[in-house]
């Protein structure tokens, strides 16, 4: 039984009525499994309804459509990604929101050069003015920060093409590695990283490559206690491990995505990462 021939009005009505209500996918997919139904079909079923239904519910909204988004290749829960010089782990997998968990994605001695040749540069970080698109001081953001320019040296270069292979998207269309630094009592608070279409200042940014579509957080150090990456929305919390990294994509700039994230409080030590994110176009 195919999914497009199995999904009926009525089915279609209690997949959005319970995915309203709060049920989890596992739960969906094991209740159509009971009808009789393939656990890969009833996936299917549920994404293909749930998607078109948001798209639906978009175009009545007046939301910005959705875009193609980075995509890691994880269709067949494999162990390992080849990442073209280097095998990476795949640790955890999330649909809605779309987060993937990596592991050994760099290597320690990649961890401390990266810190090494970031730290004479960092300076207080900045966040995206909404009314204009300049930067600005923000106290929900209390790190120390600093960008790499795109292939500015070997050792980014090598690691800006090991993430366009292993989310499948072109280097040229990631914005420079940013590292940050964040000392015991910094955090950064829940956000979104695309950039709100109902800001003025959003024209602006998006002249260098369109929205941002997916970002990806790669851990540097060890920080004894705290500063973890969170998604209020789905109650997920990501241990900062070193050399791991975790991956989440949006495909429309809106909180329907579920890509509400932050940096928790570092309680104890520091936190290291750099972060990666990706535009629909070329950024220049």
């Amino acid at each position: 039984m195919s999914a497009a021939q199995a999904i009926t009005d009525d089915l279609r009505r209690w997949i959005v009525t319970q995915a309203g209500a709060g049920i989890t996918a596992p739960a969906l997919v094991e209740a159509m499994r009971k009808s009789g139904w393939h656990e890969d079909v009833a996936i299917d079923a549920i994404e293909q309804v749930l998607r078109t239904h948001l798209d639906d519910v978009a175009k009545r909204q007046g939301w910005p459509g959705a875009v193609p988004v980075p995509e890691p290749p994880i269709g067949e829960s494999p162990l390992y990604v080849d990442a073209g010089d280097r095998q990476v782990e795949v640790l955890m997998a999330l649909a809605t929101p779309r987060v993937v968990l990596f592991g050994d994605l760099l290597a320690v001695e990649e961890c401390e050069a990266l810190m090494a040749a970031a730290r004479p540069r960092l300076k207080r970080s900045l966040t995206v003015a909404q009314q204009t698109g300049d930067g600005e001081i923000n106290h929900d953001r209390t790190s120390d920060g600093m960008f790499f320019e795109r292939g500015e040296t070997p050792l980014v270069q090598r690691i800006e093409e090991r993430i366009a292979r292993l989310v499948r998207w072109p280097v040229r269309n990631g914005e420079g590695l940013q590292v940050l630094r964040y000392p015991p009592g910094t955090e950064y608070k829940p956000h979104y990283d695309y950039f709100d279409p109902a800001q003025p200042g959003t024209a602006n940014v998006l002249q260098r490559g369109g929205q941002r579509v997916a970002t990806l957080v790669l851990y540097l150090n060890n920080p004894a206690k705290g500063g973890g990456t969170v998604f209020p929305d789905v109650h997920l919390e990501v241990a900062p491990r070193q050399g791991n990294a975790v991956f989440f994509s949006y495909e429309r700039p809106h909180p329907s995505t579920r890509s509400l994230h932050g940096g928790a409080p570092v309680v104890e030590g520091e936190k290291w990462i750099a972060t990666k994110w990706l535009r629909e176009r070329e950024f220049k």
